[in-house]
């Protein structure tokens, strides 16, 4: 089951959309801003229904 789901870069501040797999349960991965190249920490939690998603730079 796919979602999408907008977020601001925590680094340069642009907007960009995330696609997520909510079959795959709790993830924790990292992936570069499309605008700056720097790497953004995804932690996705979901119970296969319900989800939230938490972006970060590198350092927090």
């Amino acid at each position: 089951m796919l979602e999408t789901q907008d977020y601001d870069c925590p680094y340069c501040g642009e907007p960009a959309e995330a696609v997520l797999d909510l079959s795959g349960g709790d993830q924790h991965y990292i992936e570069d801003c499309p605008v700056c190249c720097r790497p953004i920490v995804f932690a996705l939690h979901t119970d296969g229904e319900q989800w939230s998603l938490h972006v970060r730079s590198e350092n927090e």
